[in-house]
């Protein structure tokens, strides 16, 4: 246990979560001094907080709280609890991180509405509608909380374990430097959200991160006949891990074992029948957790099996594949296949957390890794161009770099649409071709190449409708050469293609969607496109 540094732990997070009494009871257990910043500034100035709020306003008393970060960054051996917005400013994150270990505690709207009962002494909730103005705060402040990496959700649990929780990220994280730290890319929607994690190794850190997440009944871990034999075991451990003292979170150390049948082939609802047999059989309860690890198809699978087992328990996503670290883990789509088409079925199930761990990468064959580039590809098109021209330069050396702007992309589009009911659907990029090739190959072909190809077909009809340069079209073609992905349209009739694409449930009403290039960083949704442009630009050579 790294109770040898002298770093300090730092408690933040929203009002009533907790900090203050979690924080006496982990500096008990340490052998620490326990500083409360609100109580410090209170006994500097004489006067309580919300009186400093009263009579000198909001901005002397953050003027404050910044001094008391400088102050602080400096000292060690300490567990700190912040004000709930002390750490809102990035001076002072940079400050307080200094010097320690930082762990966000997080509770539901409902939860601290229940514990603070009132909003007597809290001078940021003087509305008359103290509730409504608590939900608004915290979703306005949630991008932030999210943002730290070390996570405590504090709803449903004693003192005692939310600081076992606590213990137990401080001896799996406090004795490295915040560089060692996984990032943490926030996903925000109202007042819910979760964290996308990623760093080297961070697999063996799962069972730490997911327990404190939550009071879970049980664990279950859905993974395919691929990927079990290589990472169901150093999952397993890592579960295990967070059984024992100081986590002490019982039900990880027992997880359910759920394997499919790997390949696009067998995303279906019999495949699902059978994952609800397993969790059944194992005994887990809708207090439970799904843990789903492999590719997209996986993820789609265990994601739907997730909000459908027992009307919903709780997801959390760690994919093995590029594609899925980069698309399909984000954003919370789910469904499986009808013979008819892709996705035909499925629901909509936000994730508790996203765990990348870009060292999977390593067992992952080539041809999957190029397929994925696909979904990289997109991403720069659709959003980042400084992620399209490092790809277009062809130098690849930085995957764990890729993953982060590409899913910072998918995250962008993803809060501003999160039911895909308007600009979320620019995603498709390349899928409205793409599916269409999956299903006439009988998923033969990878989801990536066939993106790949549909990206490219999807650039030379836009090209033909006048809404891009021909020169930018070439460009995104040649990116795509460049990465070993395929660019030319099998040999399906152009006719048949058209049908494959009726049948995608990407279409409004009677009409086809198709997401089109207008340059680099810029596509848009267009309904109008003339059935005659679509089989010109499927059949060229």
């Amino acid at each position: 246990m790294h109770l040898t540094t002298r770093r300090n732990l730092v408690l933040t997070g929203f009002m009533g979560c907790g900090k203050s009494a979690i924080g006496r009871e982990v500096a008990r257990r340490m052998g620490r001094e326990f500083v409360d910043t609100d109580q410090l500034i209170e006994a500097r100035t004489g006067r309580s907080i919300p009186e400093i709020f009263a009579r000198d306003g909001e901005a002397v008393f953050r003027a404050l709280e910044a001094e008391v970060c400088r102050e602080l960054s400096v000292e060690r051996g300490l567990v700190i609890a912040t004000g709930g917005w002390t750490l809102g400013t990035p001076e002072n994150r940079i400050a307080i991180a200094a010097g320690g270990l930082v762990i966000c505690l997080r509770a539901d709207a409902a939860t601290l509405i229940e514990r603070l009962g009132s909003a007597e002494g809290r001078p940021m909730l003087t509305d008359q509608d103290w509730q409504a103005r608590l939900r608004g705060l915290l979703a306005r402040r949630l991008p932030v909380y999210l943002s730290f990496p070390l996570q405590v959700n504090t709803a449903n649990i004693s003192v005692e374990q939310a600081a076992d929780r606590v213990l137990a990220l401080w001896e799996a994280f406090g004795g490295d430097g915040a560089e060692h730290l996984p990032v943490s890319l926030p996903v925000t929607y109202g007042e819910e959200g979760y964290s996308v994690l990623i760093r080297d190794g961070l697999l063996d850190q799962a069972g730490v991160l997911l327990a404190a997440t939550g009071r879970w009944s049980g664990v279950a871990v859905i993974s395919d006949q691929v990927v079990a034999p290589l990472y169901t075991s150093q999952l397993t451990t890592a579960l295990q891990r967070a059984a024992q003292p100081p986590c002490s979170a019982m039900a990880m150390g027992h997880p359910i074992l759920a394997t499919m049948p790997a390949g696009e082939a067998y995303k279906n609802l019999e495949t699902v029948t059978e994952l609800y047999a397993t969790l059944l059989a194992g005994g887990l309860d809708r207090g439970g957790l799904i843990l789903a690890l492999g590719g997209g198809v996986v993820g789609d699978v265990a994601g739907f099996t997730a909000a459908t087992y027992m009307r919903g328990v709780a997801l959390a996503q760690l994919p093995t594949t590029l594609l899925a670290m980069v698309d399909s883990s984000v954003g919370g789509k789910t469904g499986v296949d009808l013979p008819y088409g892709k996705n035909l079925v499925g629901a909509f199930k936000q994730p508790i957390m996203v765990l990348i761990d870009p060292l999977v990468l390593k067992t992952l064959p080539e041809p999957e890794l190029r397929a994925g580039m696909a979904e990289v590809v997109k991403a720069g098109i659709i959003g980042d161009p400084e992620l399209f021209a490092y790809l277009e330069r062809g130098a690849i050396t930085d995957i764990a770099w890729l993953i982060r702007r590409a899913v910072a992309v998918k995250i962008a589009v993803v809060e501003a649409d999160p039911y895909e009911r308007g600009r979320r659907a620019v995603l498709n990029l390349g899928h409205t071709f793409g599916h269409a090739f999956e299903l006439l190959s009988e998923y033969r072909m990878r989801h990536g190449e066939a993106v790949a190809i549909g990206m490219a077909v999807a650039a030379r009809l836009a090209v033909r409708l006048g809404l891009c340069r021909a020169e930018t079209a070439q460009r995104i073609i040649t990116t795509l050469q460049h990465l070993e992905l395929p660019t030319t349209v099998p040999a399906y009739p152009a006719e048949t293609v058209w049908e494959a694409m009726t049948h995608d449930k990407k279409k409004h009403g009677s009409r086809l969607r198709f997401v089109l290039l207008h340059d680099i960083g810029r596509v848009e949704i267009h309904e109008d496109v003339p059935r005659e442009r679509v089989l010109e630009v499927l059949e060229e050579k």
